[in-house]
């Protein structure tokens, strides 16, 4: 999916700053109780001059999802891509997850806030679905493979596992002191002890 160029506005209001502080409101909020006239407010600037940037609250949406959805993509076609067992591939898997939800937080968190309840949350929730499926591809051929128990439905552990990254934007804070690298060690620990088979 294309990213639009982005458009020229008002000096120190760029898309970037703009997308930051959008999520940001639409994560205290909600997105559908955010007006375009309060991130105006916020960002203290008109709302014709947002629209330099963009051309909706939607496409400001969208393109938070995207940030948040291209970076999981990212890693699992870096976990397709890699040669060996398929378990191997799912640890790589949540450990760069981790990582994607480590370095885009906010995003992630408003990912996984959405309801469907406008076309893009749909979209959204699709390319979710779609993630969820390469996941739990990856269990059952780990288990084909021996090395995931076979006791527990595929689709299960792959929501549990996912359950279980998803669950960090709760409490996880990226300035609160523990890394990404040890966050993710701590969770494929607890995660992959229990799913691999003695």
């Amino acid at each position: 999916m294309s990213t639009p160029a982005p458009r020229r506005g008002r000096p120190g209001y760029d898309l970037e700053s703009l997308l930051t502080i959008a999520v940001k409101v639409f994560n205290e909020r909600g997105y559908e109780a955010t007006s375009m006239e309060e991130l105006s407010r916020k960002l203290g600037i008109t709302k014709s001059a947002i629209y330099h940037h963009v051309s909706s609250k939607d496409e400001l949406l969208r393109l938070a999802m995207d940030r948040a959805l291209d970076g999981l993509f990212t890693v699992a076609e870096e976990a397709m891509a890699l040669d060996g067992r398929a378990i191997h591939r799912l640890e790589h898997l949540v450990r760069g997850s981790v990582a994607v939800l480590a370095d885009r937080l906010p995003f992630v968190t408003l990912l996984l806030r959405v309801r469907g309840n406008t076309k893009v949350e749909r979209a959204a929730l699709a390319r979710r679905k779609e993630f969820d499926r390469l996941v739990t591809d990856l269990v059952k051929q780990a288990e084909a493979e021996g090395d995931v128990r076979p006791d527990v439905d595929p689709a299960v552990t792959a929501r549990l596992l996912f359950g279980l990254v998803n669950s960090l934007i709760e409490w996880y804070r990226p300035r609160g002191g523990t890394n990404p690298a040890t966050l993710a060690n701590a969770v494929c620990t607890i995660a992959f002890d229990g799913l691999r088979t003695s």
